[in-house]
Order: structure tokens, then sequence, then C-alpha cells
């Protein structure tokens, strides 16, 4: 178990730092005004110069660039230099994939910290424009455990914002400390919690196109840490995390028979929830916010239609929940498990509808041109993801609740996917490539749409999922 101990930091009202809030700022600004971008369309730069949010938070946009805050990553200090120095840099390639931060290079660093308990010079670190500095340092314990200390420094107002000390770490369990130190930074500085210390399950690919082997996976949010979940002896589709716990659940078919399963990460037993003969269509499991109850579609295969059910996990008893002639798939709950969001036909093409969770009052959500579908509900509960295809490409976007204020974020050949950051401001999806040796890919955006990156996978990925932060 890992402990965490505050150090001693300065009380009262933070400095704030230029700048710090821009992608969470813009973020939120955005979704203030919605309404008056045009529907499906990415947000004008310019709009966002002629009105800005109000508070302390400055948008700093040049030609629809984001500048990121720099901030000074030190060289942590301890017993094992490279252990300490691998810490930093995971701690730095944390806070630049945000798009928030900018690590200054450590070529440029003019003091070079020895002590980080003691106060250090702020100008040398003004002299190389960094607006925070971090410092640390990483000890081992007698057993073999680590133990790594931080402060975050405010260089402007030369005024310490956090400390803290996190021990009980196994040695292996390095990367973990370096993504809890990243969190802390994240939170100090924005005001929101902090998304490192996460895993995402997905669908590991490999092999020839039209043979392609899926197995489960399971990697740390920067793509680090990857284990197989499953051997590729059956096909596995849609693993989703609960929400509560380090569970997921997904689909597996073998013989052609469909099975709904619960895996529990820390031991890897398998807990069978639904197993459906032949001729069964069964599709997208996912978590109630609850974790008690898992919701996917159904229906018979010579009937072309699926409906929505829900199992209870405790006594396994399914309810259903819609009842039409129409393909009926994709759920997802709003966090506060009142609503549910999902795709459907049943007006002739692929839209989004909402309904009550114990049934009825469906209404349509979507009023786009194109075809939506995989929505998720944001778990800060103000936006809901989608996947929508219009135009022969493939489009991830966000749109209010209630329909309004639809935003595209990126687009591509084939993007389908999307799953939320445990914070709601980042989503994770995949891309497939063009061509005989083509294949998906996993990428990231935050709701700005400016901050797109690939997560780094061995082989073909599909279909993530994030975790909610580890304890």
């Amino acid at each position: 178990m890992i402990r965490l101990v505050g150090l001693c930091s300065a009380p009262g009202p933070r400095p704030i730092l230029s700048r710090v809030a821009v992608l969470l700022g813009l973020a939120t600004w955005f979704g203030c005004a919605l309404p008056a971008i045009a529907q499906g369309q990415r947000p004008a730069p310019a709009a966002a110069q002629q009105a800005r949010p109000s508070g302390p938070l400055e948008v700093d946009i040049n030609q629809g660039t984001l500048k990121p805050i720099p901030i000074a990553i030190a060289d942590f200090v301890g017993d094992d230099p490279k252990l300490a120095t691998d810490i930093s840099d995971v701690i730095s390639a944390d806070l630049e994939r945000s798009g928030l931060f900018q690590p200054i290079d450590r070529a440029a660093f003019i003091e070079q910290i020895r002590n980080p308990d003691q106060m250090p010079n702020m100008n040398n670190w003004r002299a190389v424009k960094a607006d925070a500095l971090a410092v640390g340092k990483v000890l081992r314990g007698a057993d073999g455990r680590v133990e790594v200390q931080f402060r975050l420094w405010d260089v402007a107002s030369a005024k310490q914002l956090a400390g803290q000390r996190f021990a009980g770490i196994a040695a292996s369990n390095w990367r973990r400390a370096s993504h809890l130190v990243a969190d802390q930074i994240y939170e100090r500085l924005t005001g929101e919690k902090g998304y490192f210390n996460t895993r995402v399950v997905f669908v590991d690919e490999t092999g020839p196109k039209d043979k392609r082997i899926k197995r489960l996976a399971i990697m740390d949010q920067d793509g680090a840490n990857i284990r197989l979940l499953s051997q590729g002896q059956e096909l596995v589709m849609t693993p989703r995390f609960s929400p509560t716990s380090q569970e997921i659940t997904f689909m597996s078919y073998a013989r052609e028979q469909g099975r709904v399963f619960v895996m529990n990460l820390d031991t890897g037993q398998r807990d069978l929830v639904g197993e459906f003969p032949a001729g069964t269509l069964t599709f997208a499991p996912r978590f109630s916010p609850d974790g008690q109850r898992v919701i996917m579609s159904r229906g018979e295969a010579n009937s072309g239609a699926t409906s929505l059910h829900e199992i209870d996990l405790r006594s396994r008893r399914m309810r259903q929940l819609t009842d039409t002639t129409s393909i009926d798939t994709g759920p997802s709950y709003s966090p506060d498990g009142r609503q549910i969001v999902f795709e459907s036909d049943r007006e002739g093409t692929q839209q989004l509808y909402v309904m009550f969770s114990e049934g009825g009052g469906t209404r349509r959500l979507s009023n786009g041109d194109g075809r939506y579908s995989t929505p998720v509900w944001s778990p800060r509960g103000d936006l809901i993801a989608f996947t929508k295809q219009a135009g022969g490409r493939f489009l991830i976007g966000v749109m209010r609740p209630d329909g309004s204020g639809e935003r595209i974020l990126t687009d591509g050949y084939h993007n389908e996917g999307p799953t939320w950051a445990p914070n709601g401001r980042v989503l994770m999806f995949f891309r497939e490539s063009q061509g005989a040796r083509g294949g998906p890919k996993l990428f990231s955006i935050d709701l700005t749409g400016y901050n797109e990156r690939e997560v780094k996978t061995p082989s073909f990925a599909s279909d993530p999922a994030w975790s909610p932060l580890l304890n």
C-alpha cells in the first residue's frame, strides 16, 4: 500500500501562475459557448480571442496554437540516480502530454538541485523562463521499497505550492509513483483532478488483416507496462472498466456462442455474467456507475433487431429496457445513473437517444447530418462523446446531454470508440489506417481539439477503455 504524507507548504491562497489553466479554461469556456459555434465544426481561435472566460484564467492563443506553461522538472536526487532520473522523466512526459505544460530542457538549467529540502535560487529559474519548478528525491528502504518526495514551487512568487511524500512503493511499481506526483502537480496548478495514475484496457490485434488475432490487453495510460489478459483462443470485444473498481466487463465469442464476463484485474479471475446461445446477438456491455449492473444490447439474429437489457450482478436477473423492431445498442449511463444514452436506427439512420434508466422517456439527442454511434457519457456529466460518420469520414465529437453544442474534435479515415479519462478532460479513441498493412492505433485528444497524440503500442490496438484513478 502506498502511503501519502504531506510536506510543509505555503498556507493560504496560492499564487496564480499566469496561463496555468490554458486548456482547462479554454475547454470550459467552449463548453459554455458551444451553441454559438457552428454545429459539427471545430471552435475558431478568433472566437476564443473575442470572448474569454471570466476570472483569472488567461487564454493565450496564437493562430490557433495554445501556448503551454513552461515548467522545470529538476532531476530528482537519491541513492539510485538512474531510478531518480527515470521518475523525473515520467513526470515530465505526463505533464507534457497533457498539452498544458512544456517542460524546459534540463540542459538549459543554471542550477542543479542537490538538496530538494532547501529553497532553490529562484533567480536561476526565472532566467530559464520557468513559471513553476518541481524538485524531489527518491529513497530506498531496507526492505527495498521506494519512497518518493517532491516539492512544487511558484517561481515568480518563490512560494511552495505543494509537497508530498509517497512511501511504501514496491521497486517494480516506480512508474506509478511518477504518475502520482504528476497528478499532484496537475491538480495543484489547475484545480482539476489529474488522470495519469490510470490504466487503459484495449484489444491487442496481430496477424494479417483478414485473420486478426484479438486479445485483451491492459497498459498504463502512457502506453507502458502492457500486459495481455487473454491469449487469442477466443474473439474478444468491447472491454469496459467498472467506474468503482479495477474490474472490466467484455464480450467473448467462441464457437459462435457469445458470453459476457466480468474480470478482476488483480487476480485475473473471470466471472460469467451471461451466456447466450448461437443465433443471439449480444453487444457492448458496460457497467452502471455503482458497478452493480451491466447493460448491453441483445436480440435474435434472425430478427435483425436488438434491444437494451440490464443484468443485476448480484441476482443475475435480466431486465429489458427497450422493445422495438430497430437496432438499439451502445448504451452508456449518465454519472448519476438516472439516464442512458444509446444509438438506434429507429428513425431510419443511426442516431443518438437518451432514456430514463428505469425505462421510458426516450428522446432523440443528435440532430446533425450523418450517422452517430458509440456514445459515452463524460464522468463529469456535462458532455457526451460520440463517433459520427459523414462525408466518408469518421469524426470524434462531443455534445451536451440535451443535444446542443455539437463540436467535432478530430476526424480521419476511420475513427471510433471514444473513452473518457476520469477527469472528463481527455478522450482516447482508435483510428484505422488504410491499405493491406493498415490497422487500428490508439490516440488521445483533449476537449479543445488541439492536442492530439498517438498512444504507442507494440501491435495494432483498438477499442480502448479508460480506468478510474488507481487507489
